[in-house]
């Protein structure tokens, strides 16, 4: 015995939260961090590349170094992947998001571009590496509007829903339940 039995219940719960409160919780997971995976597809094959980021709801930003490998994956094939996880200390705590967007790069002096250093905390950067705080980086900034999410939370479980939730940008493609083999 555990102190979460539930965590053996089989077979496990497959109902989709509604899409509000999975949109809540995705936007309280990017808001309370801000370090994530970028995944890219390079010459040689898959591209992890862990990167700061901030969130404005489901929306990440990321500040990618330019002439990065990363940035000339994106721009032969611009699918990407922005893997963001709670800390856990075992699978009561399993928390994370994978945002599968298509890579959108903004060009600095452009209002976008902006609005995105109004909410890139650029300054924390700045600080550490002893650049100028009276302006923002005037480099191009990522933008990985989700197309698609797989939000996965196994406290879930406890509360009746799949540990599984998916997000899409229409919502006529509402998530269907996962089914789980168990042995």
């Amino acid at each position: 015995m555990t102190a979460q039995s539930w965590l053996h219940e089989t077979p496990w719960p497959t109902a989709q939260l509604p899409r509000r409160a999975l949109e809540d919780r995705i936007e309280q997971l990017l808001a309370t961090h801000w370090m994530a995976v970028l995944c890219t597809t390079g010459r040689q094959g898959p591209i992890g590349s862990p990167v700061e980021y901030y969130a404005d709801g489901l929306v990440p930003y990321i500040l990618p170094q330019p002439g990065s490998p990363k940035i000339r994956a994106m721009q032969k094939d611009p699918r990407i992947c922005v893997a963001v996880h709670a800390d856990n200390c075992g699978w009561a705590s399993v928390r994370g998001a994978q945002i599968f967007a298509t890579a959108r790069l903004v060009d600095p002096g452009t209002p976008e571009h902006d609005h995105i250093m109004s909410i890139y905390h650029w300054q924390k950067s700045a600080v550490q590496t002893g650049s100028s705080l009276n302006q923002p980086p005037q480099m191009q900034m990522l933008v990985a509007e989700p197309e698609r999410i797989v939000y996965t939370e196994h406290w879930l479980r406890k509360e009746g829903y799949g540990p599984r939730q998916i997000w899409h940008k229409d919502p006529e493609q509402a998530g269907k339940p996962i089914e789980y083999a168990h042995e």
